[in-house]
């Protein structure tokens, strides 16, 4: 196998006699999206459906993915309709339905240099009318809720008033033009994050400068000179100071009053008529400063933070979370031992335990620092947490404290694994290093035992053995190295006396398991043998993937007791990764505990399932007669004609927003977590089928998320 030019040598278990014994095909086992912890959409009247706009990118062949506007179901978590594919550029900077008409149609501002402003009919996916906006940022879009024919956009130093009139039923016939608001006499602020539409027909906005503007409209005057006369224009009635720092999000009550949230003091005030204060209540710090309100039953309100936290309370009781979501890039990621609990951690510092079943944040803590890395101890007592300074922490998981504070070296942690019976840590850095720890019963403390040196890039991935006494370890270098820690932490020059070790988790992304080669003609083992020795290899022949001189051939070569090679047989490039893969495409890997499937996290937003082990693909064809090993006539190096793709059989599961960081198994199979990387997202996967959770409940969860659209790569 070759990544980047780099050979890599794998073995193939003894009591494998056959690759035509492995498993083909996709797992029986499939996922279903169970809950998404963070989420920001547009919703429907209904309370039902939800939107969610999507930016541009690229799939995994480098072709371009257009932007597009997804409408789901919220309770079913289904995707229901696609609005707009090919009409958006770049991605979708804001969207609102309509309320007047009970949802009908949908105004969307794309993240184009224009803005492009548009309006489309739900039911038919149809668009009625579009137009440039603005060349600065848009930042919020909404209907009049009385009058769907009104359109409001706010931003960066503006505020549009827009009249949308005919094309329902005639596509791309409706006119859309635009009234600029008048600050006249005010000071225009730098940006205005929100409005709300009064009962009365006048307008609020809330803007940086922490003011609240009243606008309303003047009618044209026909008597006044000039051409037309006065035209209608809309303009700054009344203002008001209600927040240090910029206003984030306003709210109609039912009762007619107005909910302001402030961002620097996190204030969150009810104002009367003429903007007269009624009452206030402060969001608690860690919480963050207010982002979005909504109105719940009765006098309870819901309020959305900077902190991606969900809170529930009212103004006189104060508030309580719902639940608490990451702001950054995630990386770290592990699941509790005996618990439906799993523990995430990233750029934002956060270290926050989750409870599966109650879909809820049970603790979070501030890190100081980016958090890269964690895994439970056995016990479920302690965890672990690799940090980006070469610092990692101890954490009693039901006190929160630290109870063990180290340092080693001063590169970022990658990979922290304790031992299947809790007795060693093992710290993987980015020194390429693997620090390895005694560790207490309780897990509580821990004396450094010893280091595993001999990588010569850092360290990426790590499991253990079964026993407890062996580490395999891959790296940035694309290395497989092995490890005896119990005999002094030696690196095992012949990895040969490995092929047949049990592993307590396969985590690595590099190995026989994960990434195999299957020989395309059993019958073709008399070709003569070669010169050079494979580590001294005993016993009866085996086979062995070897580098085959060119980055697009891996052959299998037969080697006899004495280490000489002996046949050749041409190879397939199959497993995990895709085809042409420049090892950088997969992020995370990780085989369930009973062994059956393999989940992948891939750079190209997607989830996948594979049957473990992954040893069955597509087969490439052999090369005609008188080729030598790379694929060229005998004795030449000319550079083999390429290969079809091939890669093992997947179900592959979309619905993240970024390049997925890290997957998970719960502790029983039933679930599967996934981290999102700049979406900030924890997606909680149901294990269907084989093996898994079984069929899922009657009645799902009801999520304000989407769903995955997920399909049999093959």
């Amino acid at each position: 196998m070759f990544l980047r030019g780099r050979p890599i040598t794998m073995y193939i278990p003894s009591g494998i006699r056959s690759l035509e014994e492995l498993p083909s095909g996709p797992p029986p086992e499939t996922l279903s999206l169970d809950w998404v912890y963070p989420a920001l959409l547009a919703v429907h009247p209904d309370g039902v459906r939800v939107a969610s706009g999507q930016t541009a990118g690229v799939d995994k062949d480098g072709k371009p993915l257009q932007p597009v506007v997804h409408i789901w179901d919220s309770e079913t978590l289904l995707k229901l309709q696609e609005i707009g594919l090919g009409a958006f550029e770049r991605g979708v900077g804001a969207l609102a339905f309509s309320a007047a008409d009970q949802g009908a149609f949908l105004c969307v501002v794309d993240d184009s240099n224009e803005h492009m402003l548009s309006v489309w009919d739900c039911s038919r996916g149809m668009k009625l009318a579009e137009i440039k906006s603005t060349n600065d940022s848009v930042l919020a879009v909404g209907f009049n809720p009385r009058d769907s024919s009104c359109i409001v956009t706010s931003g960066k130093s503006h505020v549009h008033f827009w009249n949308w009139s005919g094309g329902v039923g005639a596509p791309g016939n409706g006119t859309l033009t635009r009234k600029q608001g008048v600050f006249g006499k005010y000071k225009k602020p730098k940006f205005i994050p929100c409005f709300v539409f009064l009962l009365d027909g006048d307008i609020l906005t809330g803007d940086s400068e922490g003011n609240i503007l009243t606008w309303g409209r003047s009618p044209s005057d026909s008597k006044t000179p000039g051409r037309g006369g006065a035209k209608e224009t809309y303009g700054i009635v009344a203002q008001a100071h209600a927040h240090e720092g910029s206003i984030f999000a306003l709210c109609l009550r039912r009762d007619g009053t107005v909910l302001s949230g402030g961002g620097r003091d996190r204030r969150l005030v009810q104002w009367g008529p003429g903007l007269v204060a009624l009452q206030e209540a402060e969001i608690p710090e860690h919480f963050g400063a207010v982002r979005a309100i909504a109105e719940g039953p009765g006098s309870e309100l819901l309020v959305g933070t900077t902190k991606n936290a969900l809170l529930r309370g009212d103004l006189a009781q104060g508030f309580s979370p719902v639940i608490q979501g990451h702001t950054d890039e995630l990386w770290g990621l592990c699941t509790h031992p005996s618990q439906n609990r799993f523990l995430t951690c990233g750029h934002d510092r956060q270290l926050c335990l989750w409870d599966g079943e109650s879909h809820a944040l049970a603790w979070s803590i501030d890190l100081k620092e980016t958090g890269l890395c964690a895994d439970f101890h056995p016990s479920g007592a302690v965890v672990a947490v690799g940090l980006n300074t070469g610092r990692w922490l101890v954490l009693d998981t039901e006190t929160r404290e630290i109870v063990s504070d180290v340092i080693d070296g001063n590169e970022q942690l990658s990979v922290v694994r304790y031992s299947p019976d809790g007795l060693y840590l093992a710290i993987g850095s980015h020194d390429n290093v693997i620090y390895i720890y005694s560790v207490s019963s309780d897990g509580a403390k821990s004396s450094r035992f010893g280091r595993c040196m001999g990588h010569s890039s850092f360290i990426t991935h790590l499991d253990w053995s079964k026993d407890g006494n062996f580490i395999m370890s891959n790296s940035g270098d694309y290395e497989i190295l092995y490890w005896d820690v119990a005999g002094g932490c030696k690196q095992l020059k012949n990895r040969y006396e490995s092929r047949d070790r049990e592993w307590a988790t396969y985590t690595c992304v590099l190995g026989f398991h994960v990434y195999v080669q299957k020989p395309e003609d059993p019958a073709q083992e008399a070709l003569p043998p070669g010169p050079r020795d494979r580590e001294g290899l005993p016993g009866t022949r085996q086979w062995v993937a070897v580098a085959a001189g060119a980055p697009e051939i891996v052959q299998l070569w037969a080697v006899g007791g004495s280490g000489e090679e002996v046949g050749l047989r041409p190879a397939a490039v199959l497993g995990v990764w895709p085809d042409g893969s420049d090892g950088t495409d997969i992020n995370s890997l990780c085989r369930s505990h009973n062994e059956r499937v393999v989940a992948v996290a891939d750079d190209f937003c997607k989830v996948h399932l594979f049957q473990y082990p992954c040893a069955r693909a597509k087969v490439r064809p052999r090369g005609p007669p008188g080729r030598d090993r790379t694929g060229g006539p005998e004795g030449s190096a000319a550079t083999a004609t390429p290969f079809p793709p091939a890669q093992a059989p997947s179900r592959m599961y979309g619905g993240h927003g970024s390049h997925v960081t890290s997957v998970r198994f719960t502790h029983d199979d039933s679930h599967l977590v996934s981290l999102g990387g700049k979406d900030a997202s924890i997606f909680q996967w149901r294990m269907l089928g084989a093996g898994g959770a079984g069929p899922a409940p009657a009645t799902p969860s009801r999520t304000p998320s989407l769903s995955p659209a997920s399909s049999l790569d093959v």
